[in-house]
């Protein structure tokens, strides 16, 4: 037997939550396959395995707090070509008996003096069960020999979730203190994600006095050229896409207005100006939202910018960020300009203390001292720290912005 220590890689945090195993002992899997996701911060990763072979020993368990070069689990690489009578072989005990960590063995006595029996169920499950107030020794597992699976630990907080429902108090059915009518009605678990989030949105929004500034662009000769460069171009994957030009305009606006890429010190007696320009672009993903930070831009052109905003935004969707992804950023991007709205007022993310709203694009007509034409107008809001950045500041600063990106010359010249 070759059994390998599979550990946690460095992924840029101190320490991080497992959050779910993909895997099972005797499973076979590839290199680069995913073995587990942990949470922290504002973002969920997978662990993938640095070897093929199969799955000897998992050392963690959902809930445990893991960091850099954590022990997690054993690979036999010698296994790979076995097949899965073999491998029922080799791990015998797994298949056919319960391990230590799926035994709970509890001695307390009942009231009539006999003793419970053991129960076999796995920790995932004893954990559920712990936080639901559910007690195991009344559940019949339907399980192997008795074993109490998920599945009749989650049947029973179903139930009592329905009844919860249907009860009534003082007259009136409630949950949490709120009436609900007799409609059915569901709940939807709030992911780390989100509750990350929201802690740090609710924060923001309370301590952070927020103006917002308005303003629009023509980006109609942008438009043409891109949409132009975009048909010639002989290469898929350097296509451009509008939020690059205004992540370059922004790095450009940035270095002439410094006081948007600062933050305010701890004691609030101090403006910290960053030497370094890091643009955060929020994405929406199904866990919520998160926000990859776009970093040595002084050195990127337009095509490499879009690329990296292209890749970012597909690795956030499949949870491949890694947490050094999002770490450092001076200023940020939300765009909903592919949604629509006309405009909106985002919130701080602190310790920044400005961010960029971009809307959908519209045709008007604009006046051009002759007559009216149409021109592709792009709506934009900037959210500023009232406490570091005045009206006029702002307003300037959203003037630069705008004559960047409407021509975009000037952008190939700075």
């Amino acid at each position: 037997m070759n059994v390998t220590e599979i550990r946690i890689p460095d992924i840029g945090l101190e320490s991080v939550e497992v959050t779910e195993i993909l895997v099972n002992i005797g499973d076979k899997i590839k290199k680069e396959d995913s073995l587990l996701v942990v949470e922290g911060q504002k973002t969920s990763m997978e662990i993938p395995s640095p070897v093929s072979g199969v799955i000897n020993k998992i050392n963690v368990n959902v809930g445990d707090i893991v960091k850099t070069s954590t022990l997690i689990m054993f690979i036999d690489i010698e296994c790979i070509n076995n097949n899965k009578k073999q491998l029922k072989e080799k791990y015998i005990d797994f298949f056919n008996i319960p391990t230590s960590k799926d035994i709970y063995l509890e001695q307390k006595n009942t009231i009539d003096g006999s003793e419970k029996k053991s129960l076999y169920t796995s920790p995932i499950v004893r954990r559920l069960a712990r936080i639901n107030n559910i007690d195991l020794s009344k559940i019949k597992g339907t399980g192997p020999k008795g074993r109490i699976l998920k599945s009749d630990v989650s049947k029973i907080i179903f139930k009592k979730e329905k009844s919860l429902i249907n009860s009534k108090v003082n007259g009136d059915k409630k949950i949490n203190n709120f009436n609900f009518s007799d409609s059915k009605f569901n709940t939807i678990k709030i992911s780390k994600i989100q509750k990350n989030t929201s802690f740090n949105l609710l924060n923001s929004w309370k301590n952070i006095p927020h103006v917002t500034q308005f303003n629009e662009v023509d980006v109609t000769e942008l438009e043409n050229f891109r949409k132009k460069y975009n048909l010639n171009s002989k290469n898929k994957e350097n296509k451009v896409t509008i939020l690059s030009f205004i992540v370059r305009s922004l790095f450009i606006s940035l270095k002439k207005f410094p006081l948007l890429n600062s933050s305010i010190s701890d004691d609030k007696n101090h403006i910290i100006l960053k030497n370094q320009i890091n643009i955060g672009i929020a994405v929406d993903t199904d866990n919520g939202l998160v926000v990859p930070v776009l970093k040595n831009l002084k050195n990127k052109n337009i095509i490499e910018i879009s690329k990296k905003i292209v890749k970012f935004s597909n690795q956030a969707k499949l949870g491949k960020l890694l947490f050094s992804d999002l770490q450092d950023g001076t200023f940020t991007i939300t765009s909903l300009g592919s949604i629509g709205g006309t405009a909106f007022t985002p919130i701080i993310n602190p310790p920044e203390v400005g961010i960029l709203g971009i809307s959908k694009c519209v045709v008007k007509p604009i006046w051009n001292n002759n007559k009216f034409i149409p021109r592709i107008i792009l709506p934009f809001s900037l959210s500023y720290d009232h406490r570091i950045i005045n009206g006029v500041y702002a307003c300037r600063f959203t003037n630069f912005v705008k004559k960047n990106i409407n021509d975009i010359r000037l952008l190939l010249m700075q």
